[in-house]
């Protein structure tokens, strides 16, 4: 299908960097004395930002991974996400090709946490809790950290991990700082130009009798993309009883322009050596415009490969706005006062999603003169149709749906920690304690309106014809397409309606909720050193008051749905860590996390017709894990590392998709689609990782950077569920979902004081994304296996004047979803390279 690298290559690509990090060691020891003669160039890019990066994870007491910002206060990739996923163990999940929410340890993104500053990001999508990382400008962080092992000064609510964003600032330089830059992007799908700007700048000042004790950073960013993605997709509509056969699947061409604009400004005050302040802002605005085209082939009866038969042809369109907007603000201080450590911070953080009206479903049915259809090729299918389904007189607008949504998440938070230096029979010793409150709310507000009927409403056939409404023929990369659909056109039709008219009361509210999430939460841990031995042991608890409210619709008659849940953990942790030598250390950890489900899991609302329901469980327990981390890391020279950790999560009350049809209240339906929560899961895994920057070989060589890292894991869980027909209960063993068996990362750079070059390679292998039931492993859907390959290149023309070049996704690579089997379509999507140049002018 479309592997590009192997499982076994990965390996083999992470053994060997393994090894060649044994040689060169050794290399570097036995001919120092010649190449310590060797002029030696310090180059301010990939070598500094990754020796700085190790510096953090070497010092750190959590088990973490770090990217870290370069010189010039720039990420090495295009977005935050993109940067993360280059760490062990970490994946990403893409939308329209561009990375934004991040997996971690093959756990998804939904269960892992991303903090700005130490607080927590709300996430503006309705029925998430998982933040898209596109939206930071880059110009304003510092550095990335993947936190994989928990301390209990630390919330717990990530099974895999904490992304924690640290944002520039001004005592990150010595004086004034600034840096501006312009970019232009294409994309090779669409043919189209995105412009791109942004800017940072700091300093520092003397306020009072201090000297360079007041800080300012800020950074802007504003960039708008316009591109197009051609997708095919069956949905999993597969009958699977006679050999493989297909009931239905559409053609989708997508128009999209995204404009991000992001911001932040941060003030640091440290009026004696003892005591400092600061306050960390950030705003950012992601508006998404997108059009979508679509035409779809409904079978009487389902077919087999090649036949022909009785179709259904229909011609849709979907134009919508949406608006994600997210703000954080965290003031926070820390003073030392002897052997006493106060510390302190609050947050409020807000996000929102606000789409103000917008083409949900308008459908146009094509006429029985278009004739029979069919289809080939399961994996990309194409349509076997007449000429008269290109022609846009034989079809007629039937629906227009409208919908109008706002979301809003917002998450307030105290914390205080206090900490006292203490000695043991001659140990250095640290206790510490401390509690924190937040109070997270979520709200969506949903509108739809359904217009049909029109021949009633007085409109003539002539008038409801796809010809008024033919925006012309699309292109489309996956074969012949033919007429596209004005949305403007629509608009203009329904506008002249009475809205009232055409409400739907049902989809509204049913959609409609507002949740509450309280946590409560204190600590107290310990620190020891004793000789090349530190221990860090604790106990933390949270208490959580859960409230949902919303909507339920039972055949028409609407009913008010508000559920109250609280419930309290204890998580024990011990983080252990051993110096084997100077540049050698082993580490160890046991931590407990608890992760809350997503919101659409927990939605209060449901609809339930005749003997067919769909709701969410808002009873659903929080996810428990108990996890045990052991590695050794040794450090060589500038960026230079080796790395192996094995990690084990055993992870209880993971919540799956279910159909309670024919069992207890819903022994009569025939489909009663909910979530439940599984009984147990296992996760385990190992990471290895290597970098090096070869700087003790003779030039040109010496320039040379090398990085490879792969994680290989696997888990288990099972289900259960009743059989509809007959009752009997059902257990099932799968893979947790969104958990990738192996994920690698290969890293090719060079450098000088003037050109830096860097190749690198993601992989990640095939993996479970939904279940389609206890008994219907055949519609399960797995996302197939992806290899991106980018190049980047950055080039000097003066010290503060430099130009970059950067190509992604140079190997065109498809986000391909199958059904049950690789040859079994659900959905197929392209996006295409994208190319872009840029020009940085830096002061520091």
């Amino acid at each position: 299908m479309y592997k590009s690298r192997s499982k076994a290559q990965w390996v083999g690509f992470t053994v060997s960097a393994l090894a060649l990090a044994i040689a060169s060691e050794r290399l570097s020891a036995a001919e120092a004395s010649t190449i310590g003669a060797t002029e030696h160039v310090e180059v301010v890019g990939q070598a500094v930002s990754l020796d700085k990066a190790l510096k953090q994870q070497r010092s750190s007491d959590n088990i973490e991974s770090v990217v870290h910002a370069d010189g010039v206060a720039q990420l090495p990739d295009a977005n935050v996400a993109e940067a993360v996923q280059r760490l062990p163990g970490i994946s990403i999940e893409r939308d329209q090709g561009e990375g934004r929410f991040v997996s971690v340890r093959g756990l998804g993104p939904d269960l892992n946490s991303v903090t700005i500053n130490g607080t927590l990001v709300p996430s503006p999508e309705s029925a998430r809790r998982a933040v898209a990382l596109d939206v930071l400008p880059s110009e304003l962080v510092q550095s990335l950290s993947v936190i994989k092992t928990l301390t209990p000064d630390m919330d717990a609510n990530s099974l895999g991990g904490t992304v924690d964003v640290e944002s520039l600032s001004a005592f990150d330089h010595k004086g004034l700082f600034y840096t501006g830059s312009t970019e232009a992007g294409y994309n090779k799908n669409s043919h189209q130009t995105s412009p791109k700007v942004s800017g940072a700048i700091s300093d520092r000042f003397s306020l009072g009798d201090g000297v360079d004790n007041f800080g300012v950073a800020a950074a802007l960013s504003w960039n708008k993309r316009d591109f197009r993605s051609d997708n095919v997709e069956t949905g999993g509509d597969w009958d699977f009883s006679d050999g493989a056969r297909l009931n239905s699947f559409e053609q989708r061409v997508y128009e999209i322009s995204r404009e991000r604009t992001g911001g932040g400004l941060n003030f640091d005050y440290k009026p004696d050596d003892d005591t400092s302040l600061y306050l960390r802002t950030l705003y950012s605005r992601f508006e998404d415009n997108e059009t979508r085209n679509s035409t779809s082939f409904e079978f009487s009866d389902p077919q087999a490969e090649g036949e022909v038969g009785k179709t259904k042809t229909k011609r849709k369109l979907k134009q919508r706005e949406e608006t994600q907007e997210i703000q954080s603000y965290v003031f926070g201080g820390e003073r030392m006062m002897g052997l006493w450590t106060l510390s302190g911070q609050a947050g409020y953080s807000e996000s929102s999603e606000d789409n103000p009206g917008g083409i949900a479903g308008a459908t146009f049915k094509g006429d029985s003169s278009i004739g029979n259809g069919g289809f080939y090729d399961t994996e990309k299918p194409r349509p076997i149709i007449g000429a008269g389904f290109y022609d846009p007189a034989n079809f007629s607008l039937d629906k227009v749906d409208w919908q109008e949504q706002h979301t809003k998440d917002t998450e307030k938070n105290i914390r205080l920690d206090l900490a006292r230096d203490y000695d043991v029979q001659g140990y250095a010793s640290q206790v510490k304690f401390g509690g924190k409150v937040s109070r997270r709310n979520k709200d969506n507000d949903l509108n739809a309106w359904t217009y049909k009927d029109f021949s009633d409403l007085g409109f003539s056939d002539e008038q409801l014809n796809l010809e008024q409404f033919n925006k012309g023929n699309l292109h489309y990369n996956l074969g012949r397409f033919g007429p596209g659909i004005s949305g403007g056109a629509i608009k203009d039709l329904i506008g002249g309606l009475n809205r009232d008219d055409f409400y739907n009361e049902q989809d509204s509210r049913a959609n409609d909720f507002t949740m509450r999430e309280d946590i409560n939460a204190a600590y107290l841990m310990n620190t020891v050193d004793i000789d090349d031995w530190r221990f860090i042991a604790g106990m933390r608890y949270e208490g959580t008051e859960f409230e949902a409210k919303g909507t339920g619709v039972r055949n028409g008659v609407f009913e008010d749905q508000d559920t109250r849940r609280d419930y309290h953990h204890w998580l024990p942790g011990l983080h252990a860590r051993y110096q084997l030598a100077k540049n050698t250390q082993v580490r160890a950890a046991w931590t407990n996390a608890v992760v809350r489900p997503t919101f659409g899991q927990l939605a209060p609302g449901f609809v339930i017709e005749d003997d067919k329901a769909e709701f969410g469980n808002p009873n659903l327990k929080p996810l428990e894990s108990s996890n045990f981390d052991l590695g050794i890391e040794h450090f060589m020279g500038q960026a230079g590392t080796v790395s192996a950790f094995l990690f084990y999560k055993d992870i209880k009350n993971f919540v799956y998709n279910n159909d309670l049809a024919g069992s207890g209240e819903w022994v009569d339906f025939t489909e009663a689609h909910s979530y439940a929560n599984g009984d147990s899961a296992k996760l385990y895994g190992l990471e290895l990782a290597y970098s090096q920057k070869f700087d003790w070989l003779p030039a040109p060589w010496n320039g040379v950077i090398l990085g490879a890292n792969s994680t290989f894991s696997r888990s288990s869980a099972s289900i259960k569920g009743v059989d509809a027909a007959t009752g009997a209960t059902l257990k099932r063993d799968i893979d947790l979902p969104n958990q990738s068996n192996t994920v690698g990362n290969l890293m090719l750079g060079w450098e000088d004081d003037k050109l830096s070059l860097r190749l690198s390679a993601n992989y990640k292998s095939d993996y479970l994304y939904e279940l389609a039931g206890v008994n219907d492993k055949a519609h399960d859907t797995h996302v197939d296996a992806q290899t991106f390959v980018d190049f980047s290149a950055r080039y000097s023309l003066t010290k503060n004047l430099h130009i970059k070049f950067d190509a992604q996704n140079l190997t065109d690579q498809p986000y391909f979803v199958y059904s049950g089997n690789s040859r079994y379509n659900n959905q197929y999507e392209e996006y295409g390279p994208t190319y872009s140049v840029g020009l940085t002018f830096t002061h520091f």
